[in-house]
C-alpha cells in the first residue's frame, strides 16, 4: 500500500462493522460507560484484582541533614505526604503533612525540602478556595510550627518544584490556564480552530517568593520549557526549551540561560549547529556546577522527554563547545547531580539494571566507593531514575522489582533500609526472573525472562514476547500495576520474554543508535535470536508463541507479524503501521528526523522500508489492535489502517478504541479493560492443548 492508498475511517463506518469495538460503550449522563471484555478465565479477574491492591509511592525526598524522608502515596481519598524518620522508620510514628483546608477527596504530592531543611514545599489541591477545587497550588510546611501555608493562587498546571539555593524562592514549570497535562503522553485536545496556532499551551518557569508569595513567570511566552535548574547564586536559570507547541519540539530544543531579574534568554547550545557526537541529538537534565562556571547535561538519542538516556556533557555556562566526559560508556545515563566541584552523581541504565555511581571529573573514572547496581527500577519521582540526596550523601529511592512491590528506601548507598511498608504481605503471582544474555550481529543483547507461575520443567509452556516502547528506552525489573504489560501473563502460565534489543538504553550510545534508519530489522533479528536461545534452554511450546507491545512495541508487533509467521497471536497497543502516513498524522513529527535521517518528504523510501502496511499480505497472525482516540504520539488512524488491512486480507482481527485517552491511558477502567482483553486474546488464540 502506498501513501495514496491511506484512508481515514470514520467512527460511523466502524460502528457498522462486527469486528471492531469502538468507544467501548455509549455516553450516558456525560460519562463514558465502559463495556468490559468477557472474561473467559476466572484467573484473569483474580489476577487484576491482586494488581489493583498495590500502593505505589509517587515521590520521595530526603531532608538536607539526612534524617527525614518525605514521601507521597495515593490513597482512596487522594494522595498524602508522610514524614518518616530514617533512623527509626516506624509507621506508627509517621507524620502526615496537611494543608488545614478541611478539604476532602484531594491530594498532596511532590515534596521538596528547602536547602536549610526548615521548610517542605509541595503541591496540593487541598485548598481553602472552593472555587478552585482540583486546582494545584504550591504550599510550604514549617518544621518549626507544623503548619502549612499556601503560597500560590494560580490557575493552570504546576510541576517540577525546585528551591533556589538561597532558599528564598521556589521555581516550577507552569502552564497558565492549562486544559491538559503538558507533554505528548496526555490526551490531545480535540482538533478545532487554527491548528498549531489556536489554544497552544506554553509551559514556562514560574517563580514564587517564599516570604511574600509574589509570583512571576520568568521565561518568555515564546519558549516552551521542559526542564530547568538553578544557578548556585540563585540569580539565573538554565533550561531546555523550544518554540511551541511543546509536545512536538523537545527533539529540537536548545539549552538556554536567563537572569531571574529579567532580560532575554541566551541560547548557549543548539545541537543542530555543532559537530561531533551530539550533533542533532537531544539534551536533558541540565545542572549548574557548584562554582557556576559549567553546566552538566545528558545528551543522546532519546525518544521521549522525561525518559532520558545518553552521555554526560559539560559546557561553559556562558556557552561554547560541549565536551563529552563519558565517551564510549557502556551505559545510558538517565539522571545526574553535582556532588562536589569535581564529582557528578549518576543514575544510569546498565544492561537492563539500574546503576548508581559518581564520576570523578579529574580522572574521568567512577568513584569506587560509590558504586551499586540494583536489579530493580529505582527513582524518587519526576524524571526517570531521579535520586534525592542529602548534604551528608544519604539518599532516598523508590525501589521496585519483579519480586518486590514498590517501597521507599533511604540511607547511605551501601546500607539502605526500607522506610515504608505499604505492600507488606504482597507476593508475586508470577514466576521467578532470569537475566538472559545473547549475541547477534556483533552486539551483546540482554533481556529479562519470567518463568511461568508454578513452573514444572517437565511440561511445555507458551511464550509471550513483550517489546518495550521507545525505541530509546529499556526494560528494568519492576512490579506491575493494573495496566498493559507482559508480567501478568507469567501468572497465567506463560514464559514472558522482555528483550532490550538494539535501540534500547543500557549499553551505550552506539547500541542505542544502532537502529537508526533500520526500524524493525536489526531489532527484530535481535529478538528472534533471543527466542532461539530460549527455545534451546527451556520447555517452550513453539506452536504457542505470541507477540505484543505498546508504542514502539506496538509498531514492532505490527511489523513483526509481517516478517515472520512464528507468532500465533499478537496484541498491538498504540502502534504504527505506516511511517509515511504517520509522519503527517502525529503531533510529534520532530522526533523522526534523528531516527530516519531525513523527513518523509526528502526520503520516503526509508519510511516505507519499515512500514508494516507495505508487507500486509504476509500476515497470518490473529491480531488484536488497541489505541486511545486522542493519542498524539501514535494516532488512532494508524491502528485503523492496520486493522482494516488485516480485515481485508481475511486475517482475524479486532480493533478497540478507548475514548478520551492519549498515549498513556489514565482511566482506571480502561487500563483494566485493555489488560483483560489482551489476556483473553492470547488465551483464546493460543489455547492449551
Amino acid at each position: 500500500m502506498t501513501v495514496a492508498d491511506v484512508r481515514k475511517y470514520s467512527l460511523t463506518f466502524l460502528f457498522s462493522t462486527t469486528t471492531a469495538v469502538v468507544a467501548l460503550g455509549t455516553v450516558l449522563g456525560g460519562h463514558a460507560q465502559t463495556t468490559s471484555s468477557t472474561t473467559k478465565d476466572a484467573r484473569i479477574g483474580a489476577l487484576i484484582e491482586i494488581l489493583g491492591k498495590t500502593r505505589t509511592p509517587s515521590s520521595a525526598a530526603i531532608s538536607p541533614d539526612g534524617t527525614t524522608v518525605a514521601w507521597a502515596v495515593r490513597t482512596r481519598e487522594g494522595s498524602q505526604i508522610h514524614l518518616t524518620d530514617v533512623a527509626n522508620p516506624d509507621p506508627a510514628k509517621e507524620k502526615i503533612v496537611g494543608t488545614v483546608s478541611g478539604a476532602t477527596s484531594c491530594g498532596s504530592s511532590e515534596p521538596k525540602w528547602s536547602p536549610d531543611g526548615k521548610w517542605l514545599a509541595f503541591v496540593s489541591n487541598c485548598t481553602a478556595n472552593a472555587d478552585k477545587s482540583g486546582q494545584d497550588q504550591v504550599f510550604v510546611w514549617s518544621t518549626k510550627t507544623g503548619e502549612s501555608k499556601e503560597l500560590t493562587h494560580l490557575v493552570g498546571g504546576i510541576d517540577s518544584l525546585a528551591w533556589s539555593p538561597d532558599g528564598r524562592s521556589i521555581g516550577f514549570l507552569f502552564v497558565e490556564n492549562a486544559t491538559r497535562s503538558a507533554g505528548a503522553l496526555a490526551a490531545m485536545k480535540p482538533w478545532a480552530g487554527v491548528i498549531g496556532e489556536d489554544g497552544v499551551e506554553v509551559q514556562r518557569v514560574g517563580v514564587v517568593d517564599v516570604a511574600s508569595g509574589s509570583f512571576s513567570q520568568v521565561t518568555p511566552a515564546t519558549l516552551h520549557v521542559y526542564e530547568f535548574g538553578w544557578s548556585p547564586d540563585s540569580k539565573h536559570l538554565v533550561f531546555v526549551a523550544a518554540n511551541p507547541p511543546g509536545e512536538n519540539n523537545w527533539w529540537v530544543a536548545q539549552l538556554y540561560t536567563e537572569s531571574i531579574a529579567g532580560g532575554q534568554p541566551t541560547s548557549i547550545l543548539d545541537t543542530t549547529k555543532i559537530s561531533g557526537s551530539l550533533h542533532g541529538l537531544q539534551i536533558a537534565v541540565p545542572r549548574w556546577s557548584p562554582d557556576g562556571s559549567r553546566i552538566a547535561f545528558i545528551g543522546g538519542l532519546m525518544s521521549d522527554q522525561g525518559s532520558t538516556g545518553g552521555d554526560i556533557y559539560l559546557i561553559p555556562s556562558i556557552g561554547g563547545e560541549p565536551k563529552n566526559v563519558t565517551p564510549g560508556r557502556a551505559a545510558s545515563v538517565a539522571f545526574i547531580g553535582w556532588l562536589g566541584p569535581q564529582a557528578i552523581g549518576i543514575a544510569e541504565h546498565v544492561a537492563g539494571s539500574s546503576h548508581l555511581t559518581a564520576l570523578d571529573l579529574s580522572t574521568g573514572k567512577d568513584l569506587p566507593q560509590v558504586n551499586t547496581t540494583f536489579l530493580e527500577t529505582v527513582g524518587a519521582g519526576g524524571l526517570t531514575m531521579s535520586v534525592s540526596v542529602s548534604n551528608e550523601h544519604v539518599l532516598t529511592l523508590i525501589r521496585s522489582s519483579f519480586e518486590k512491590a514498590p517501597e521507599v528506601w533511604a540511607g547511605p548507598l551501601d546500607a539502605m533500609k526500607q522506610i515504608t511498608h505499604l505492600n507488606d504481605g504482597m507476593k508475586p503471582a508470577w514466576g521467578k526472573t532470569e537475566n538472559i544474555e545473547w549475541t547477534n550481529d556483533g552486539f551483546k543483547v540482554q533481556g529479562w525472562l519470567l518463568y511461568p507461575a508454578n513452573y514444572d520443567p517437565a511440561k511445555k509452556y507458551p511464550l509471550l514476547v513483550s517489546v518495550h516502547g521507545g525505541p530509546s528506552s529499556a526494560v528494568t525489573p519492576r512490579w506491575p500495576g493494573v495496566g498493559y504489560g507482559g508480567v501478568p501473563f507469567s501468572a497465567l502460565g506463560y514464559f514472558v520474554f522482555m528483550p532490550n534489543p538494539r535501540g534500547s538504553y543500557g549499553q551505550g550510545e552506539k547500541f542505542t543508535q544502532a537502529n537508526i534508519k533500520d526500524f524493525g530489522y536489526g531489532d527484530l533479528r535481535d529478538i528472534l535470536a533471543g527466542m532461539d536461545v530460549l527455545e534451546k534452554r527451556f520447555p517452550i511450546d513453539k506452536d504457542r508463541e505470541g507477540l505484543t507491545g505498546w508504542s514502539y512495541g506496538g509498531f514492532m508487533t505490527m511489523f513483526g507479524v509481517t516478517q515472520t509467521t512464528r507468532f500465533k497471536a499478537a496484541v498491538a497497543g498504540a502502534g504504527i503501521s505506516d511511517w509515511q502516513s504517520y509522519y503527517g498524522e502525529n503531533s510529534i513529527d520532530q522526533w523522526m528526523v534523528p531516527f530516519f535521517g531525513k523527513t518523509v518528504y526528502d526520503d520516503a523510501k526509508v519510511y516505507a522500508k519499515s512500514s508494516a502496511i507495505e508487507y500486509i499480505k504476509n500476515v497470518k497472525t490473529p491480531t488484536l489492535v488497541v489505541v486511545g482516540d486522542r493519542d498524539g504520539e501514535c494516532p488512532a488512524p494508524q491502528s485503523f489502517e492496520f486493522w482494516h488491512a488485516l480485515r481485508a486480507e481475511g486475517v482475524k482481527t479486532q480493533l478497540v478504541v478507548y475514548p478520551n485517552e492519549g498515549h498513556a491511558f489514565r482511566t482506571p477502567e480502561h487500563r483494566r479493560d485493555v489488560l483483560e482483553r489482551a489476556l483473553n486474546w492470547f488465551e483464546t488464540e493460543m489455547p492449551a492443548k
